[in-house]
């Protein structure tokens, strides 16, 4: 058994070595060690941060939401045909990525699949959806063959029926936050292939049924996802047919969007939910709490049952203490809006937070799992090609690890959570002005939304810093 010392650079820095190689980076949420820094200044800096940035907004003018979002320069019309081309693209490199599953290695830190997927799919797409653009629109792996079969068969397609929302998107999220988070073996590349495949089947064949556009925009939900995060993004869609492309400030997008359903409000707490879930299943707190001792970790088959539980109530938990908030500021301004109404337009404040919350979570997995992928995607189907020159990558755990970059890594991470909610705050308050054009009234109604993301904010912070034990 390995002894972690009391020092918190030391702490880290031997508990990343105390832990085996593959339980450290072989799947893509796991943390590679411990930052037991003395974090009692960041909680406090986080929250005074976000509480100074509430403040600041009562002397904003009510309408300088409006005037951000309008600051846009039109740059170009995006080229269908190129759209057509680039998702064929997208399309082989998935058959490519599912073959290698099944024929590659055993591995899963030498298959490309897991790698692409944990890595590459769910942690640098995600962060560029918000940060660039919707680069998934062009390498959607659905939309060419979408586009082929609906020609064949005569695009005949049956509507989307109005009532189902994103409650399909919502359920598909949920399956895969359940695969990823708490199934035995996420990635295992022969179950991950016939995992990814049999989903592409399934949704491709609703995209017949009821169109691309429709299904992607209300039910696959990588694409929902993908559409909401890149609402926060310089590079946008705009225009009557959707091709023109724009440039913006990060989140102006937001301020123009419309409220969304119950079924995308919950989808939406899904997501940041989640991820904060795959925080906290991982700490001593948690463990503990469930009478599982963190050294003596059992694996992740005994905690399927609680750790399922746990994955539903951190969602109850966020959707319970968000609706709350919201009623709570309607009700001090004594509002007479939908409930729904209001939480439909100011969910959409939580996408910083949720990449916030991505890229600090994930920073890690992406600095040493990243150079795996590179070395694996040289030889995918480990024949002992290097198709890409990097198969002999000696990839450097160090990058990570050690006292030096463990500093790095944190200051990194809790500047990412404090500035996620900072802009959460400015994004709620713009959109409450389109609730309440009163300055007075749209600033009060967003009190209970601004201690909630306090709150989470110390959260995050945290959850980063607290042992963890897995």
């Amino acid at each position: 058994m390995c002894k972690v010392s009391a020092g918190p650079i030391r702490a880290a820095a031997a508990l990343a070595f105390c832990l085996p190689p593959d339980a450290a980076f072989a799947h893509a949420s796991d943390r590679g060690h411990v930052l037991l820094l003395p974090t009692g200044h960041y909680l406090v800096g986080g929250a005074v941060a976000v509480a100074a940035s509430f403040l600041a907004l009562v002397v904003l003018p009510p309408a300088f939401a409006e005037r951000l979002a309008a600051r846009r320069l039109k740059l170009f019309a995006s080229p269908e045909r190129l759209r057509i081309v680039t998702s064929s693209l997208g399309f082989l490199f998935f058959i490519a990525l599912v073959v290698a599953g099944f024929a590659g290695s055993r591995d899963p830190l030498s298959n490309p699949l897991p790698l692409v997927v944990w890595t590459l799919l769910w942690v640098v797409l995600t962060l560029a959806q918000g940060l660039i653009g919707d680069v998934w629109r062009w390498i959607d792996p659905w939309y060419a063959p979408w586009r082929l079969a609906s020609a064949v068969a005569g695009g005949r397609t049956v509507r989307l029926p109005t009532g189902w929302g994103y409650w399909p998107a919502f359920i598909g999220f949920a399956g895969f936050a359940w695969f990823e988070l708490i199934h035995p073996a996420p990635d295992d590349p022969a179950v991950l292939a016939a995992v990814a495949g049999l989903y592409w089947l399934a949704s491709f064949a609703l995209m017949l049924v009821f169109g691309h556009e429709a299904w992607s925009g209300r039910g696959e939900f990588l694409s929902v996802f993908f559409g909401m995060v890149s609402r926060f993004a310089v590079l946008g869609r705009d225009g009557p047919d959707g091709r023109t492309i724009d440039l913006g400030w990060p989140g102006a997008r937001l301020s123009r969007a419309v409220p969304l359903p119950l079924s995308g409000v919950a989808f939406l707490l899904l997501t940041l939910s989640s991820v904060s879930f795959d925080g906290l299943s991982r700490t001593f707190f948690w463990l503990g709490l469930n009478g599982v001792n963190p050294l003596e970790f059992p694996g992740r088959t005994a905690m399927m049952a609680i750790n399922s539980n746990g994955l539903a109530l951190a969602f109850a938990a966020l959707a319970i203490a968000f609706l709350a908030a919201v009623f709570a500021g309607e009700r001090l301004v004594w509002s007479r809006l939908p409930l729904g109404q209001s939480a439909g337009l100011l969910v959409w404040s939580i996408v910083p937070i949720a990449l916030a919350y991505h890229f600090s979570h994930y920073l890690v997995v992406l600095l040493v799992n990243g150079q795996y992928a590179l070395a694996a995607l040289s030889d995918p189907l480990d024949r002992g090609w290097n198709l890409l020159g990097t198969a002999d990558l000696h990839v450097h755990a160090a990058i990570a690890a050690g006292s030096g970059a463990a500093w790095v890594v944190w200051n990194l991470q809790a500047a990412a959570i404090i500035l996620g909610h900072i802009l959460a705050v400015l994004i709620a308050h713009g959109l409450a002005y389109r609730l309440h054009p009163d300055t007075k009234n749209a600033t009060l109604s967003q009190l209970p939304l601004t201690l909630l993301m306090i709150a989470y904010t110390v959260l995050g912070l945290w959850l980063l810093s607290t042992p963890t034990g897995t």
